[in-house]
């Protein structure tokens, strides 16, 4: 048995994972969610208690998307039955995955913050006892803009994602929702004051 496999079934009797803070950024593509993750990372570059999780996923990293970890379908579909991933999904015809040593870090009294699917956000609402849900959006066109610009999608398939983007709402508590169609560095400080709240919650829930 895989190694990843024994520590889902440690912390499985444990759920909803308590002490640290999991900071689940959604929004549409196009709206910039690693955009701004990657300047919360630059300026808590020296924050330990911060973990920017490294997805999995069953596509060739490159240039325009973001800094990932690649597996091929096959591959990752049998990491899967092992156990390898806290939480995975579908979405766009790839796979994506949040490795499962996300759970000890959140244990551990860390904040983890990983971009994710919103379908996924009711099991993480299972999962995760201290949940922040960061929701990023931008106007209509500003999203069209950026994602015709990834050159990736068929100006079709670009409308097809926007349309299905349109139709998913968030609901529940601890949602924050950033308007990132400005200037990076505006949305950017909104998001980093979350994750400085998610630190002092996780500081003060590991003394209690």
């Amino acid at each position: 048995m895989m190694v990843s496999a024994l520590l889902e079934r440690e912390l499985s009797s444990s759920f909803p994972i308590r002490d640290g803070v999991f900071v689940a950024v959604v929004g549409p593509s196009g709206a910039g969610k690693d955009t701004l993750i990657d300047y919360a990372r630059a300026l808590f570059a020296d924050e330990s208690r911060l973990e920017f999780v490294r997805r999995v996923i069953t596509r060739p990293s490159d240039v325009a998307s973001e800094d990932h970890d690649t597996l091929a379908d096959a591959a990752f579909v049998e990491a899967q039955a092992d156990g390898a991933f806290a939480v995975s999904w579908e979405a766009h015809g790839l796979r994506y995955g949040l490795p499962v040593d996300v759970d000890w870090s959140v244990a551990s009294g860390h904040v983890a913050v990983a971009n994710v699917s919103r379908s996924i956000v009711p099991a993480l609402r299972e999962r995760y006892a201290n949940l922040a849900i960061v929701e990023i959006t931008a106007t209509p066109e500003i999203l069209a803009e950026r994602l015709a610009a990834r050159g990736r999608e068929s100006r079709g398939e670009v409308l097809a994602r926007l349309a299905r983007s349109a139709n998913v709402t968030l609901s529940g508590p601890g949602v924050t929702t950033i308007d990132n169609s400005g200037p990076r560095e505006v949305a950017g400080e909104r998001f980093a004051e979350v994750l400085r709240k998610a630190m002092a919650f996780s500081d003060m829930s590991g003394v209690v």
